[in-house]
């Protein structure tokens, strides 16, 4: 079972429109506590923690998702389809619920539910249909649920509307970073405890092919992505396609912008 742990993250990428809130509908008609990044001092009661993905695996019929939330509260994962999938966040704040397989990509708002109080998780929970499970987040790169690695690997760059870009991955924990875009430097991170990056671009990522390469400690890994603007979403908040280097997910922000998420290869 591979495991993630998360982290806010702040990126340039932004998307910021009037459109009706589409996905923030996954979770109609109830209050919304404060998130994570707005946590009140620990003594302070009444504190409802929002729950996190942790992990995920194929099972006989669907995907079996997994995490932690506040102890006791009812889970749920709500798609702006109308699909819903509830469970109970068990007495050691633990959850794991089961997706049932559909064709193409899914979206879900996940959120828990204690003594009539309702709070969001951050970002959407992203169910494809060949198993993969990664958490798209609004303005920052996308989170999949990728094993540890000693060398930099890159597995998702996010773009939005205005060529805003974060490239994230994984590699050795503390390991210092740069990333060039068709050989000229474009940026430089350190990864964090959990051997995670995030690298925003200085500057924007024009449509077309490009080379991206992480380097640093640990060595160094290249691919090659082609950016493209995403076009309108017609039908539904979510569109999906598979290309050559994995899946392309054009997506409805909470702001009512669109952010395209790159994911590339396979995360395991």
């Amino acid at each position: 079972m591979i495991r993630i742990r998360l982290r806010a993250f702040k990126s340039p990428i932004l998307a910021v429109s009037a459109t009706a809130l589409l996905l923030a509908a996954c979770e109609p008609g109830a209050p919304v506590a404060s998130k994570a990044a707005d946590k009140p001092d620990s003594a302070e009661a009444g504190y409802l923690a929002p729950p996190t993905l942790e992990a995920a695996r194929r099972v006989a019929n669907g995907i079996a998702i997994s995490g932690q939330g506040a102890p006791d509260a009812d889970l749920r994962l709500g798609a702006p389809t109308g699909e819903v999938v509830m469970g109970k966040i068990d007495a050691l704040g633990q959850w794991s619920v089961t997706v049932p397989n559909a064709p193409g990509v899914r979206l879900f708002g996940l959120s828990s539910i204690q003594d009539g109080r309702t709070v969001q998780a951050e970002g959407y929970v992203m169910v494809a249909d060949g198993g993969e499970v990664a958490l798209l987040r609004a303005g920052a790169g996308a989170r999949r649920l990728a094993a540890e690695s000693s060398s930099p690997r890159i597995l998702t760059v996010d773009v939005d509307r205005e060529g805003g870009a974060v490239v994230s991955g994984v590699a050795s924990p503390g390991a210092g970073l740069n990333v060039r875009v068709d050989r000229v430097t474009r940026g430089g991170a350190r990864t964090g405890d959990d051997g995670r990056f995030d690298i925003s671009l200085t500057d924007a990522l024009a449509p077309g092919v490009h080379d991206i390469q992480v380097a640093g400690e640990g060595g160094e890994t290249a691919i090659a992505v082609a950016v493209s603007p995403a076009a309108p979403l017609v039908n539904g908040p979510v569109r999906a396609d598979r290309t050559a280097a994995g899946w392309r997910v054009d997506w409805m922000t909470p702001g009512g912008g669109i952010q395209t998420t790159y994911l590339i290869g396979a995360a395991s």
